[in-house]
C-alpha cells in the first residue's frame, strides 16, 4: 500500500530489502530442492520478502523442520520423496515448478499434500506475498472468517456492535481487525477512542498491486487497548472524518489479508450498496442486520433486507430492544424476513462510557452478550 496524505505513507504489499533481524528458526521457510535454477529463484524471491529459510538435503533432514517452519517449498521430485517418506501432511506446502509442470508433477503435490503448485516466473509476485505473508500466520494455522454488521436505519447501533463484537474477538486473543466501510459514520477511530492515536487512515491508503501484507497493516494503524492477552490491542482502519470511503478493491485486499493469516475481521457497512460495502458482502461469512424493535425499523429492515439479499447470502438479524409498542424480537425477525440471531436488551450506560472514549463492550451487559453470540456464530460459518 502506498498512501496519500503528507508523510503519513505506507507501503504494506511488500518490506524493504534487508534482513528480518530476530528471525527464530521457528520463524524460517522450508525449501528442499536440487535444480539449481529453481533454487536460485526461490531463494531470490524469498529474500525479496525478507524470509529466511531452512534448506532440506533430504527427506530425514526436512523432517527436522517439516512441522514448524511456516511455509513448505518443495520442486517437484523433493515432493516425491517426501511423499515416500511418509512426511505428514500439513498446510502451507507449496510445489514450486519452472514453466508447465508435467503429469508426474501434479501427482506428486497430491500425494505430499500441496496446497499449491505455482510456476516461475509467472507466479513470483504470488510467491513473494505468500512467503511474506507465512511468518504472520496464527498459530493455528486456520484461515481468518469476516463478519459485516448493518444497520436498517441510522443510528440502529450497527457500529456500536461492529465495535464490540472487535473487542470481545480481540479480548479472546484472535488477531482483530474493525474495518471501517461507511465515511459518513464519524469513524470508528473515535468510537473506539483513538482518534488521537498515531496511525494510518483510509484517506491514507491506497492498494497498489491487490494484496496486502498483513503484519504491515497491523503495525500501522492506531490500536484500542481492549484487555486482550497478547497486549497489541484491537486494530481499527477507520474512515476518519472523510466523506470519501475505501475503493473496494482495497476493502477486498484489506478482508483477504486478515482471513489469510487467520484474523477475525469484522466491518461496519453503510445501509446503502456502496462499492465498499459491496466487497465487504462479498467477502463475509457472516452478514448482521442490526434492526431496533420498532414498526419504522422492521419495515426499514426489510428494504435493507432486500437489498442484502441480492449481494450475499447468510444474513441474519439481530434484534435490539427497547420495544416502545411491544413488539418481541421474533415478530420483528419476521418482519424483517430474516432468522433471528439474538435480541439485545437496553445498555444503560452505553451512552456515558463512548462519549467518554471506552471501547463499547468492554463492560458486562447486554452488548458485550451480544457481540459474544455474533462470535460463535461467525465460529460456525468460517471457512
Amino acid at each position: 500500500m502506498a498512501g496519500g496524505s503528507g508523510d503519513r505513507t505506507l507501503e504494506v504489499g511488500s518490506q524493504p530489502a534487508g534482513g528480518v533481524e530476530g528471525t527464530t528458526m521457528d520463524q524460517r521457510c522450508l525449501i528442499m530442492a536440487d535444480e539449481p535454477e529453481l533454487l536460485d529463484a526461490v531463494l531470490r524471491l524469498a529474500a525479496a520478502a525478507c524470509v529466511e529459510v531452512q534448506r532440506a538435503a533430504d527427506p530425514a533432514d526436512a523432517r527436522r523442520w517439516w512441522a514448524g517452519a511456516p511455509m513448505v517449498l518443495l520442486e517437484g521430485e523433493a515432493a516425491r520423496r517426501c511423499a515416500a517418506a511418509g512426511l505428514p501432511r500439513r498446510d502451507g506446502v507449496v510445489l514450486v515448478a519452472r514453466g508447465e509442470p508435467p503429469g508426474w508433477v501434479w501427482q506428486a503435490a497430491v500425494t505430499v499434500g500441496a496446497t499449491e503448485v505455482v510456476t516461475l516466473p509467472e507466479a513470483e509476485a504470488w510467491l513473494v506475498a505468500a512467503l511474506a505473508d507465512s511468518t504472520d500466520r496464527s498459530g493455528s494455522g486456520r484461515p481468518g472468517a469476516v463478519v459485516a454488521i448493518v444497520g436498517a436505519r441510522g443510528g440502529a447501533g450497527a457500529s456500536t456492535l461492529a465495535a464490540a463484537t472487535a473487542v470481545a474477538a480481540a479480548r479472546s486473543g484472535t488477531g482483530t481487525l474493525l474495518v471501517d466501510c461507511d465515511p459518513l459514520g464519524g469513524g470508528l477511530d473515535l468510537l473506539l477512542g483513538v482518534e488521537q492515536e498515531p496511525g494510518l487512515r483510509w484517506p491514507e491508503l491506497t492498494v497498489a498491486d491487490g494484496r496486502v501484507r498483513a503484519g504491515a497493516l497491523h503495525d500501522a494503524l492506531p490500536h484500542a487497548v481492549v484487555g486482550g492477552p497478547d497486549g497489541r490491542g484491537l486494530a481499527v482502519l477507520s474512515c476518519a472524518r472523510s466523506a470519501h470511503g475505501p475503493e473496494r478493491t482495497a476493502v477486498a485486499a484489506v478482508l483477504e489479508a486478515g482471513r489469510r493469516v487467520g484474523d477475525t475481521v469484522v466491518c461496519d457497512l453503510p445501509r446503502y450498496p456502496t462499492e465498499a460495502a459491496l466487497a465487504a458482502l462479498g467477502g463475509a461469512d457472516l452478514v448482521v442486520l442490526v434492526v431496533p424493535a420498532d414498526v419504522r425499523s422492521c419495515a426499514a429492515g426489510g428494504r435493507v433486507a432486500q437489498i442484502l439479499a441480492e449481494h450475499t447470502a447468510g444474513v441474519e438479524v439481530v434484534v435490539r430492544g427497547p420495544s416502545p409498542g411491544g413488539i418481541t424480537a421474533t415478530e420483528a425477525a419476521r418482519a424483517v424476513g430474516l432468522p433471528l440471531l439474538t435480541d439485545m436488551r437496553p445498555d444503560g450506560g452505553l451512552g456515558h462510557d463512548t462519549e467518554r472514549g471506552r471501547p463499547p463492550g468492554t463492560g458486562r451487559g447486554p452488548l458485550g452478550a451480544a457481540a459474544v453470540v455474533v462470535l460463535d456464530r461467525l465460529a460456525g460459518a468460517r471457512p
